[in-house]
C-alpha cells in the first residue's frame, strides 16, 4: 500500500468523523472525547446524551458496493470496542449508563452530486453481552 493511499484513507476517516460529530451534535449529543487511545484499541468518537455514555464507532465507505459501512462492525471489533470502553470508564472512574452507536457514511445513492453523503446512526448497536 503507498503512502498516498495510507493517507488518503487516513483523511476519508477524519473528515467521516467530522461528518459524524457534527451530525450527531445537531442531533443533541455533547463530545466529550475524540480519537481515544489504549493499548485494548480506539474509540472514536465518545458523546454524551441526556441519559447515557455514548461510544461511537464511525465507519465510511466510498462506494457501495461491498455493503452499507455500518455492517462492517464485526464481533471481534465490537469486543475491542467493549474492552477499551471498559478501560475508559475504569480509568475515569465513571459508572455511567453506557451504549454503543455505529455511525456510517457513504455516498447518497439518489444524488449526482459526487460530495454528497448519506449518514446511517444506528443507536445501541451492539450489547455488552
Amino acid at each position: 500500500m503507498s503512502k498516498e493511499t495510507i493517507l488518503s484513507k487516513r483523511g476519508q476517516g477524519d473528515a467521516a468523523e467530522e461528518m459524524a460529530l457534527h451530525y450527531l451534535q445537531r442531533h443533541g449529543l455533547r463530545l466529550i472525547e475524540r480519537n481515544f487511545h489504549c493499548k485494548l484499541g480506539e474509540l472514536d468518537l465518545i458523546m454524551r446524551d441526556s441519559t447515557h455514555l455514548v461510544f461511537v464507532e464511525v465507519r465510511s465507505r466510498r462506494s457501495m458496493r461491498f455493503g452499507r459501512p455500518v455492517e462492517t462492525v464485526a464481533h471481534r471489533k465490537q469486543q475491542r470496542l467493549l474492552r477499551s470502553a471498559a478501560f475508559y470508564l475504569q480509568k475515569h472512574r465513571l459508572d455511567l449508563p453506557c451504549r454503543f452507536d455505529i455511525v456510517g457514511i457513504s455516498p447518497h445513492s439518489d444524488s449526482v452530486q459526487a460530495d454528497s453523503v448519506q449518514v446511517e446512526w444506528i443507536k445501541d448497536a451492539f450489547q455488552a453481552f
